[in-house]
């Protein structure tokens, strides 16, 4: 049986009314607030979730194939 990491994405998603005199200073400023903490996204922002899976392969296996 071969062995893959699964690499798991969630999406979460929150809209903000922001006021600024251009989308530029919008962005920058709902930036600022979610450093700051002032957006807090949980499971109710959920919004999906993506799976991406790759074989592993072990570094013996790797050397024999001639790989680094």
């Amino acid at each position: 049986m071969k062995s893959y990491d699964v690499t798991i994405t969630e999406t979460l998603k929150m809209t903000v009314r922001i006021e600024a005199d251009s989308l530029d200073e919008a962005e920058e400023k709902a930036e600022d607030n979610w450093n700051a903490g002032m957006y807090i996204l949980d499971a109710d922002n959920f919004v999906g979730a993506n799976f991406r899976a790759k074989e592993r392969v072990n570094k013996r296996e790797m050397e024999r194939n001639g790989e680094r």
